[in-house]
């Protein structure tokens, strides 16, 4: 999960005691600056995660009413669990989101804190709200659309929600904390409970809304990936050659990427052991830019050493900022 959470405005008062003295010195208009700057931002922020928030809710509010709900299918962790509780119960679903979301709350207090714990209250009980007053039209009775748009749309509103610092679905707050109970990783604990509920869902509905159910958490998992963690890909690439200074060249003059560079020295190579002072140079590049980069090395230095991983997303830096060159 991509822990984003801001604290509610609050504005400080910097004061300082002279020496001797009982009365506290007047703030320093850098300091007065600096805090209200702080207050400013984190105004900005908070707007911007209800803004998120408010979103995500409707539009996983527009994916269950607008195209599972009506056609029968399920999705995976706590929504999935009350939407097969829907149907086999017959109780509301904005009833059972609340109360099926109760446990993950709870664990969310103790895992994370009080403010995700308050957001999430409110995120939830307000999907409830739009699911039981908000009337939204049925698209499309096509299985096929159902699961892929219905599985998008939701996945969008709890990718957006958790963006803001809130969840609509708790099953990662619970895996969380078994994992730390155990040795099982994240992704295994969530799995298995999937697992359980597709395989109930084959008992009491059948095994082809089951089928499309997975399908739907498919398409509602990737789109949550996507909007968590960033549509665009980016490749961390650190390269190790006596030539750095003529490769760092090409990649701020040509590229029109930054480079971060570190001191490096000796190795081993075809001739055995030798030590030489160099500096490692390290980059990000989209997967655009990938291929001409790696010409580019070639083209200097062919036997440079070259790592290459990839990076969710990024922050600041030039990357988002300059567009690609020929």
């Amino acid at each position: 999960m991509n822990p984003h959470f801001q604290q509610l405005i609050s504005q400080t008062v910097v004061r300082q005691k002279d020496k001797g003295q009982n009365t506290p010195r007047k703030s320093s208009k850098y300091q007065e600056a600096k805090s209200q700057y702080r207050v400013r931002k984190t105004f900005l922020i908070n707007i911007k995660d209800s803004l998120l928030i408010l979103i995500g809710i409707f539009s996983a509010g527009f994916g269950l009413k607008s195209f599972l709900l009506p056609s029968d299918f399920i999705d995976g962790g706590a929504t999935g669990i009350s939407l097969l509780l829907a149907e086999i119960t017959g109780l509301p679903i904005y009833f059972l989101i609340l109360l099926v979301n109760i446990p993950f709350i709870f664990f969310g207090y103790h895992q994370i804190g009080k403010t995700f714990t308050i957001k999430t209250i409110v995120t939830i009980s307000a999907l409830a709200i739009v699911l039981a007053f908000v009337e939204y039209p049925i698209v499309t009775s096509d299985k096929l659309l159902v699961a892929v748009f219905g599985g998008f749309f939701l996945g969008a509103g709890i990718g957006l929600t958790v963006r803001g610092g809130a969840v609509l679905d708790g099953t990662e707050v619970l895996a969380i904390f078994i994992s730390k109970k155990t040795n099982a990783t994240i992704g295994d604990i969530i799995a298995v409970i999937n697992v359980v509920i597709f395989s109930t869902a084959a008992y009491f509905l059948s095994i082809e809304s089951a089928l499309y159910s997975m399908l739907t958490y498919i398409a509602a998992s990737k789109t949550v990936d996507y909007i968590i963690e960033g549509i665009e890909e980016y490749t961390g690439v650190t390269i190790i050659s006596p030539k750095s200074e003529e490769i760092r060249q090409v990649i701020t003059e040509k590229l029109g990427r930054g480079v971060t560079e570190y001191k490096g020295s000796g190795g081993f190579g075809k001739r055995g052991y030798t030590r030489m002072d160099m500096n490692i140079i390290f980059t990000v590049v989209t997967r655009l830019e990938i291929s001409r980069l790696r010409t580019e090395i070639e083209l200097i230095d062919p036997n440079a050493f070259v790592v290459m991983h990839s990076i969710k997303d990024t922050k600041g830096g030039m990357i988002k900022k300059r567009p690609l060159k020929n």
